[in-house]
């Protein structure tokens, strides 16, 4: 196996961040627009909200199912191949989004974008391989600040691209910069792993039941996954209410869209510092208390959004809430490169990949639910409890992480259980 690299000074960290970069902010271009790009393909104005939510969650639908079978190819012929992979198969499905004559093509091409892309579970999977494990934290902190950086210039750099040149010149950029960024990481990233066990040699291949035993048998990786899973289910079930809630304390629709946009922009660059200051919290104290002090703290943000009575008043709430969920996805990832070894970590990141974006589908959701329910400010309390819920799940698994010795032996009768 390759000496892990010191990934800080390697030239791989440009490349990497650069495409982590493209794919956030190309993805988070189209999500804004869909309303108005599916108008444009004959939906009617009844039936946009609800063609809306079925393309949002398209792609989230086939990751769920593809993202550890890809994973499972990375660990057999290299990480590299499938950070190539995924930017080249987001690109082709960018660019054919263009193309659809109607919404249910459109739908087509949203889900193929969920089956071959997959750009971050990708580049976590090769960044953990690559960085010693006193760095890892370090190097998923920073992989989130692309993903921040896309989230916050994505949708304003669209808005404006979308209204001057039209939307399928929109999705043709990026494509092409998605294109782009798969040609610079063939050519400028090392490869991972080249002699590892499992990368063609025949050894130590792992099946899909055998990670998810390893995954979910202990409660020491048990429980970070879990609770990743409602913290993503509470912060998406926000999507359905934010934009409401914001238009009650706002005077006007015209008003409420600008301070929609500002707060999300707030959130966002908040979560900028945020996942390198959690990356290295990580690298240095346990993460699962990590883990679980962002998510309270982010419950409490959340929670009071539903107090203020003017917008201005959400200032201080989003950038807290935006600071402590960058702690949320590379923890759990962190924890999932922990316990599995090298050669079957891309299936591992694959499936927590998946597992997460469950909360992607069911939050949106749950956040209707509650606001049938109870009222959109009453949504935002739901979403409080969820996080609170999954801080107290982290902790439960807060003990000294396993070594080696301990990680084998824990193992060894879970895998006597898959090959009876």
């Amino acid at each position: 196996m390759d000496a892990p690299l010191s990934l800080p000074r390697n030239r791989a960290v440009p490349v990497l961040w650069f495409g982590q970069f493209a794919a956030v902010a190309g993805l988070t271009v189209v999500v804004p627009l869909l309303p108005f790009y599916l108008s444009d393909l004959g939906v009617t104005a009844a039936a946009v909200p609800w063609w809306t939510a079925v393309a949002l969650a398209a792609p989230a639908v086939t990751q769920l199912i593809t993202a550890p079978l890809w994973g499972m190819v990375g660990d057999r012929y290299g990480h590299k191949a499938m950070v190539v992979r995924a930017h080249a198969g987001l690109a082709l499905a960018v660019g054919l989004l263009s193309l659809a004559d109607g919404p249910g093509e459109f739908l087509t091409y949203r889900l193929l974008q969920g089956a071959f892309g997959g750009v971050a579970s990708a580049t976590a999977t090769y960044v953990s391989s690559l960085s010693a494990p006193g760095r890892r934290g370090r190097a998923l902190g920073g992989l989130f600040g692309a993903t921040a950086a896309g989230s916050l210039l994505g949708p304003l750099v669209g808005s404006v691209l979308a209204g001057q040149f039209g939307f399928e010149a929109l999705f043709g950029c990026v494509a092409a910069l998605l294109l782009a960024s798969a040609c610079l990481a063939l050519v400028v990233l090392p490869r991972a792993h080249d002699g590892a066990p499992g990368h063609g040699g025949g050894e130590s291949r792992w099946a899909l039941r055998e990670v998810a035993i390893r995954l979910l048998g202990n409660r020491y990786s048990r429980s970070i996954l879990l609770a990743g899973l409602l913290a993503q289910a509470a912060i998406y079930a926000l999507v359905v209410v934010f934009a409401p809630r914001v238009e009650q304390i706002t005077s006007s629709m015209a008003s409420a869209t600008v301070w929609v946009g500002t707060l999300q922009a707030v959130t966002w660059a908040a979560s900028l510092p945020g996942g390198l200051w959690w990356g290295r919290r990580n690298d240095r104290r346990s993460v699962h208390a990590g883990f679980a002090i962002a998510t309270a703290c982010c419950g409490v943000a959340v929670g009071l959004q539903a107090l203020p009575t003017a917008p201005e008043m959400l200032l201080p709430l989003r950038l807290a809430q935006g600071f402590c969920f960058a702690a949320l996805v590379q923890s759990v990832l962190n924890v999932a490169a922990a316990v599995i070894p090298a050669e079957a970590r891309g299936t591992a990141v694959g499936m927590v990949s998946g597992l997460l974006d469950l909360g992607q589908v069911g939050g949106p959701v749950l956040g209707a639910l509650a606001v049938s329910l109870l009222s959109v400010p009453g949504a935002f309390p739901v979403a409080a409890i969820l996080l609170t819920a999954a801080a107290a799940l982290a902790l439960s698994g807060t003990r000294r992480h396993p070594s080696a010795k301990d990680q084998t032996a824990l193992a060894a009768p879970l895998l006597i259980e898959v090959n009876r």
